[in-house]
């Protein structure tokens, strides 16, 4: 890519990336539970019970900046509580602000494990948990370890957390919004397109 190309398409998503930075976090939204999920375009019957307590959980938590989004899957216990519970997004690879901005220009060397606050109560701002069977929990983990291993960089306009959360959504199936939007947004969005 020629430098004046990139520049060009520094111009082409800069509206984009401030418009996402705009705006401000409602209050923290109710936490939505579907046993529904896409299957080859139509929607499959609520599991039984006795199928498993496999989930995913698609969420979003306030932060300094604009907030954050990532998936939180495991399995329920017989008290409804996570069991184990992992967590996956995208983040810069660092709790420095310098690269994080920079990252809003550049890409920066990104992290997929848990960031602090994802699994804190008082910093949720929205969620969608979905209950899987053991055998569609088992595919989309693996596609959750995959995607892992090939995410090294963030980048706010293009590869974000919202982009990360968005690929292992359609991965299952699900429509996904605008990778632009603010996390708590995104959650919302993803959840009501999908009929959550």
């Amino acid at each position: 890519m020629t430098p004046r190309n990139g520049l060009v398409l520094f111009v082409f998503f800069l509206p984009f990336i401030v418009a996402s930075c705009q705006g401000e976090d409602k209050p923290a939204l109710p936490q939505y539970v579907s046993d529904y999920r896409p299957y080859s375009g139509t929607l499959v019957k609520p599991l039984q019970r006795t199928e498993g307590r496999y989930f995913i959980e698609f969420r979003s938590r306030y932060a300094l900046s604009y907030g954050h989004s990532y998936v939180v899957f495991g399995r329920l216990g017989n008290n409804g509580k996570m069991v184990n519970p992992e967590v996956a997004g995208l983040a810069p690879a660092t709790n420095d602000s310098g690269p994080y901005v920079v990252g809003h220009f550049l890409p920066v060397p990104a992290e997929t494990g848990a960031s602090d606050g994802d699994l804190e109560e008082k910093y949720r701002s929205a969620s969608w948990r979905v209950m899987l069977t053991e055998a569609e929990y088992r595919k989309v983990v693996a596609h959750i370890r995959e995607l892992k291993a090939k995410s090294k960089f963030w980048m706010a306009s293009v590869s974000n957390c919202n982009a990360f959360v968005a690929d292992i959504a359609r991965s299952m199936g699900y429509k996904t919004p605008s990778i632009w939007l603010r996390p708590q947004q995104f959650i919302t969005r993803l959840r009501e397109m999908n009929g959550g």
